[in-house]
C-alpha cells in the first residue's frame, strides 16, 4: 500500500433511531441534551460511545487497555497477595511512580494514587510486580532507611516542640529516592496496545508516551427537536400488609428518543504511523473500528431501556487532506414525514448536503464512498450503495488501501 500524502481520513456517518433511552446522562442525573439551530435535541457524548467501541475492540483484539490513576494501589493489592508485608508492598506501589521518571510522576499523597490518568496495556501490571520482585532486597533496604530517618525525624520534632513550647516550624519534605531503575519503569509505562494506538494517550510527565489519537468522534445528537421525556414508575410490594396497597418505591426519571446523527474519522495516516509503518494492521483496525462504529452502543440504562437498534443508514467516504463531518446537514431540525417518522426525511437531508458539498469542494480528494441502508430506495451522492454492513466494511477497507491520485505536473 502506498503512503498517504499528506493525510488520509476514513469518515463514518450514521442514522441511528433509539427509542426510550438514557444512553448518556449528565452531573444531573438528567440525559444529555445540545442546543443546536434554536431546537433542543437529544446528545450522547463522544466519551461514552468512543468507551464502548474500545471496550469492544479490545475484546475482539483481546488485547486490554486500563485508564487509570490507582497504578501504584493495584501494584501494592498484587505484591500483598503474592506474600508481601503490607508496608512493604505500598512502599513498592509508591516506587513504581517514584521511579517513572528523574522527578517522578505527580501524585495525591493522601490517596496514594497519580495525579494524571495513566493509559497503559493490563499486562504492564505484571510485569511490575514482576520487576518489583526482581528488586526485593533493595526496595527493602530503601524501606528501613525511609522508617529509621521518619524516626529520627520525629524524634528531632518533639524536641523542637518542646523548646519552642508546642510551636512548630513547617518543614519541606524531601522527595524519597528512587529505588527501581527509571529506564525499566518508562518503558513499561510507555508500551501500547491497538486501542491506544487508535484512540492516542495524553501523558507528558513520561517523555515519548504521548500518543496523538488517529481517531476522532463526535457527540452524537438527534436531528430533530428531542428533548428530556418524563417516566413515571413505580415499584411494587411483593410482601405489602393486607391492609396496605402502596408502592416500595416511586420515582419520576427521564428519557430521550430520536433519530441520532452519528459522525466519527480515523486519521489512517497517523494510525500507521502509531503503528510503526505497518500498513496491513492499520486497515485491520480500521476494518474492526468499522464494525464496532455499526454494532456497539453505549450500555446505560439497557436493562430498563433495551434501545438495541441497529443505524438504518451508513455511509464512508475515504478523503485526503482532511476529514468532512455532515453534521450541518441537521443544523436545520428535519421535520417529521407526512405520515411521521424522521428516517426517510434525514436521510434526504444528508444526500442533499453530501451533493453540496461535493459539488462546493469537487472530488479530486474523494477516493471512494458507499452506503448501506434498510430502506430500499436508492440514495444519491453517497457513493456505492452495498448490500449489508459486512459488504460496506470491506469495501471500505479495499478503498483505503488505495495509492494517492498521482498529482499533475506543473
Amino acid at each position: 500500500m502506498a503512503a498517504y500524502a499528506p493525510a488520509r481520513y476514513a469518515d463514518f456517518h450514521a442514522l441511528h433511531p433509539l427509542p426510550a433511552s438514557v444512553l448518556n446522562r449528565g452531573e444531573d442525573d438528567l440525559p444529555k441534551t445540545l442546543e443546536l439551530g434554536g431546537a433542543v435535541r437529544a446528545m450522547v457524548s463522544s466519551q461514552a460511545w468512543k468507551r464502548a467501541i474500545r471496550m469492544r475492540l479490545e475484546e475482539d483484539l483481546d488485547e486490554h487497555a486500563a485508564r487509570t490513576r490507582m497504578l501504584p494501589l493495584r501494584v501494592a493489592d498484587a505484591l500483598r497477595e503474592a506474600g508481601w508485608p503490607t508496608d512493604l508492598a505500598a512502599f513498592a506501589g509508591a516506587q513504581i511512580v517514584r521511579s517513572a521518571t528523574r522527578e517522578g510522576l505527580k501524585t495525591e499523597e493522601d490517596r496514594g494514587i497519580t495525579s494524571v490518568t495513566l493509559y497503559l496495556p493490563r499486562t504492564v501490571l505484571d510485569d511490575l510486580t514482576d520487576l518489583c520482585a526482581e528488586h526485593r532486597p533493595q526496595l527493602e533496604e530503601a524501606l528501613a532507611k525511609e522508617k529509621a530517618e521518619r524516626a529520627k525525624e520525629a524524634e528531632k520534632a518533639k524536641e523542637a516542640q518542646a523548646q519552642t513550647k508546642g510551636t512548630r516550624k513547617n518543614q519541606k519534605k524531601e522527595k524519597p529516592q528512587a529505588v527501581l531503575p527509571t529506564p525499566t519503569v518508562a518503558a513499561l509505562i510507555r508500551r501500547r496496545t491497538a486501542t491506544i494506538n487508535l484512540f492516542g494517550r495524553m501523558l507528558a510527565e513520561v517523555p515519548d508516551a504521548q500518543v496523538d489519537g488517529a481517531v476522532q468522534m463526535a457527540h452524537a445528537f438527534s436531528v430533530h427537536q428531542s428533548g428530556q421525556q418524563p417516566d413515571y414508575f413505580t415499584a411494587v410490594e411483593d410482601w405489602s400488609l393486607p391492609h396496605e396497597a402502596g408502592s416500595a418505591h416511586l420515582q419520576t426519571s427521564f428519557f430521550t428518543t430520536g433519530l441520532l446523527y452519528r459522525y466519527a474519522t480515523v486519521n489512517l495516516t497517523e494510525l500507521t504511523r502509531n503503528l510503526n509503518g505497518d500498513h496491513d494492521q492499520a486497515l485491520h483496525l480500521l476494518e474492526l473500528f468499522a464494525e464496532a462504529f455499526i454494532d456497539v452502543m453505549p450500555g446505560a440504562k439497557k436493562t430498563s431501556t433495551a434501545p438495541h437498534t441497529y443505524p438504518s443508514l451508513v455511509h464512508y467516504a475515504v478523503r485526503d487532506r482532511r476529514p468532512v463531518s455532515f453534521a450541518a446537514a441537521f443544523e436545520q431540525p428535519v421535520k417529521k414525514a407526512p405520515g411521521g417518522g424522521y428516517i426517510a426525511p434525514a436521510i434526504q437531508a444528508l444526500s442533499q448536503h453530501a451533493g453540496a458539498l461535493n459539488r462546493l469542494l469537487g472530488t479530486r480528494r474523494l477516493i471512494g464512498s458507499g452506503y448501506a441502508t434498510a430502506h430500499d430506495t436508492p440514495v444519491d451522492h453517497l457513493g456505492t450503495p452495498h448490500a449489508s454492513f459486512d459488504d460496506l466494511t470491506d469495501a471500505l477497507t479495499q478503498t483505503a488501501a488505495q495509492p494517492a491520485p498521482a498529482r499533475a505536473a506543473a
